[in-house]
């Protein structure tokens, strides 16, 4: 068998021509890739196991978290309970900035804020997502930042 001796063909995705499952394999690559840095091992799910669109391990054994893997930042009650972790890559400008946090907590957290308790989406169907992340969002989400 002969061996190509072409350089590897290197054009840079465009994410809004990708369509959804494109985007949410490109979304995992880019969190799988910053969680590597850290120690952790991430595989892909077929389907949802529990929730979980991914499983993250820690290369010492001890730690292992089922991740649902979201276009923005989001919390919904179908969540809770579930001991998910949500992560989600920050859309432009803050395009490079990937999260990973408790559903549960952050629930409880942008709850108690107060900032959305009153939008419908919140409180008649106790979902909500957020196309960036705002200033008092970052705030909320700045120790679950993976740099």
């Amino acid at each position: 068998m002969t061996h190509p001796t072409a350089p590897l063909a290197l054009h840079k995705a465009v994410y809004k021509d990708l369509n959804s499952r494109q985007k949410e394999t490109f979304n995992f690559h880019r969190v799988a890739g910053r969680l590597a840095e850290y120690g952790y091992n991430s595989i892909l799910l077929s389907d949802d196991w529990l929730g979980a669109d991914f499983i993250a391990y820690h290369n010492d054994g001890k730690r292992f978290y089922r991740v649902q893997l979201k276009g923005r930042m989001t919390i919904d009650d179908k969540y809770v309970g579930k001991d998910l972790y949500i992560a989600f890559v920050d859309a432009p400008p803050n395009g490079d900035r990937v999260y990973v946090y408790p559903h549960d907590e952050m629930e409880n957290r942008i709850d108690a804020a107060g900032r959305i308790n009153d939008s419908k989406s919140w409180s008649k169907y106790r979902s909500y997502s957020w196309p960036s992340v705002s200033s008092w969002m970052r705030d909320l989400l700045e120790e679950f930042e993976v740099k």
